[in-house]
């Protein structure tokens, strides 16, 4: 390039200067130019003389503008190629930003990374150990095949620019691309899970793990089969998962989508509110009960007394009891669709009980999750704890006519359910696949367990290496490499120096640093009589091991360790 960058820049913020004059002259040329009206001017000239006049001025000042509009084109194309000659739209070097990653994502560090793998593949067995299958999807769908799925929760999905004719959206969860999956490809019955990100343009909530791109983990059940079944075994997958990765007390919600539309036309709700009404009342877990009434009534324009049955009903939690209370409620047994969640909800929290979740698991009315797609049973894993901690609201619960102060909640970390119409959606013929999934919310999780790691003061292995090649003096690098690659082909995850003679206080404190179990030291004295050091880094005890035996001695005291 014969200009360096800085003189290009100046000539672009002159080239920019030049234009900006010509298009102002030119603007201020059309505010000052005469209208043409037939009233007399100021100097008294007759209104028929200056229109003759402006009439012969015409063709001279359309030359003029013309010619003004060329030059301007002129200036604009050479301001457009003295950027392409910079490089596009590249800031000069010289320029200064802050660092940071976008709103509502972070980084993971070693020490981050090593707790989120572990929670990953504790979920993994679980899902595998219930015969699932791994499936992957693309990080963004047409746009048309995420629109019109979530609701009132649309308005998050990440659009894309125009990249060569198709108009793409980020993936807002894996259930829709899953239906996509399915109805593409026509299968009818599949057991799958699948972990990978998703991207919501929402208020993100970072020290809760509300963030705009994060992990989903999700276990899906397509296939048509009797009533409940597979329901109660995603039920069953929440609790494995919870249990296995010891976060704490927690409790899965359990609803029915039609007994939710039900308890709605039993309260005079409006057929065509009902998903707004049940956007309304997903809000419960967060906003108190009167802001959500005030939404409903305000800015839904809900009738009141509809919005005041509505809160009975949704202030109820409990049981298979509770089940057998609104099954002879008045007002419920006049709606099929209730009449029809309610026999659902008795067969799920029966399934449930024949599992052993009986204290797992509450039949809860508040619990609506917005998104249009469900259409039969619903639930949700929420942690237990202080709600000081999240600002959580305090709900009542109701149990045979008796009030009881329910345990604030700190955050949902599961959720799912039926959704039956989705993959029919795409079908061209409508094919309906039935399918029942659950999505692990894995964020909320490492937040929690971040949290208590930080809290211990516990510090985790960043690295799995099991045995590290250190050299007692000078001159004994290839010997190390030697040695590290029969470490290697054996199977031994090893690693050693990048220097050629470095200290060995300095490697063996790399070695305490790191929790590495192992030393393997080498000395010209015991190479000569094929010998080595075996050093255990905890204790500190040395013991002399021949070359050809090290890989099995050192397997045997990781086994024993």
């Amino acid at each position: 390039m014969s200009d360096t960058r800085e003189q290009i820049l100046d000539q672009i913020k002159v080239q920019g200067d030049l234009v900006r004059q010509l298009k102002a002259a030119k603007e201020s040329k059309e505010k000052t130019a005469p209208s043409g009206g037939g009233r007399a001017s100021s100097a008294g000239v007759p209104a028929l003389e200056q229109q003759k006049q402006h009439q012969k001025q015409q063709p001279e000042q359309q030359q003029q503008e013309q010619e003004q509009l060329h030059q301007i084109d002129e200036e604009v194309a050479r301001l457009l190629a003295l950027k392409a000659k910079l490089g596009g739209d590249a800031p000069p070097t010289n320029q200064k930003f802050t660092l940071k990653t976008p709103k509502g994502t972070r980084d993971y560090g070693p020490q981050q990374m090593m707790l989120r793998q572990g929670v990953l593949d504790k979920i993994v067995q679980v899902f595998k150990r219930h015969g699932g299958e791994a499936i992957d999807t693309p990080v963004f769908e047409l746009k048309e095949v995420l629109t019109g799925k979530y609701g009132e929760d649309s308005k998050l999905i990440y659009d894309l620019k125009d990249q060569g004719g198709e108009i793409l959206s980020m993936r807002y969860d894996l259930t829709v691309p899953l239906a996509r999956y399915l109805a593409m490809n026509k299968i009818s019955s599949i057991k799958r899970y699948h972990i990978a990100k998703v991207y919501r343009r929402d208020n993100p909530a970072m020290t809760k793990g509300r963030y705009r791109e994060f992990y989903q983990c999700d276990f899906d059940i397509a296939g048509t089969y009797d009533p409940m079944l597979a329901d109660a075994e995603c039920v069953k997958i929440v609790v494995e998962i919870l249990d296995t990765l010891d976060i704490g007390d927690f409790v899965i919600k359990l609803n029915h989508r039609q007994l939710l539309d039900g308890m709605f036309q039993a309260c005079g709700v409006p057929a065509d509110s009902f998903r707004t009404i049940c956007s309304a009342v997903d809000k419960l877990d967060k906003s108190p009960w009167a802001d959500v009434r005030k939404e409903m009534v305000e800015e839904k324009g809900l009738d009141e007394a509809a919005a005041d049955r509505i809160g009975e009903y949704v202030r109820l939690s409990g049981g298979s009891e509770l089940v057998e209370q609104l099954l002879s409620d008045a007002q419920l047994k006049a709606v099929p669709n209730a009449v029809k969640g309610l026999e659902g909800m008795q067969l799920l929290l029966k399934y449930c009980s024949l599992f052993g979740l009986d204290k797992r698991v509450r039949f809860d009315l508040s619990l609506a999750r917005g998104l249009d797609y469900y259409t039969g049973v619903i639930y949700e894993g929420v942690l237990q704890g202080e709600s000081a901690a999240v600002g959580s609201p305090v709900k009542t619960s109701q149990q045979n006519g008796e009030q009881a102060s329910e345990q604030a909640t700190v955050g949902s970390v599961a959720g799912g359910g039926r959704y039956d119409n989705l993959v029919g959606m795409f079908d061209p013929r409508g094919k309906a696949v039935p399918c029942v999934g659950v999505s692990i919310g894995v964020e909320r999780i490492f937040s929690v367990l971040e949290a208590r790691a930080a809290a211990s003061g516990l510090k985790l292995r960043t690295s799995d290496v099991e045995a590290y090649v250190a050299s007692a003096h000078k001159g004994l690098h290839e010997q190390r490499l030697k040695v590290l690659n029969q470490l290697w082909d054996a199977g031994i995850k090893a690693e050693h120096s990048y220097k050629l003679n470095p200290k060995l206080l300095v490697q063996l404190q790399h070695c305490e640093e790191h929790q590495i179990p192992l030393v393997v030291v080498l000395g010209d004295a015991e190479l000569a009589q094929g010998l080595v050091k075996l050093r255990e880094v905890t204790t500190r005890q040395e013991t002399n091991v021949k070359l050809e035996e090290l890989p099995a001695e050192i397997r045997r005291r990781l086994q024993t360790a």
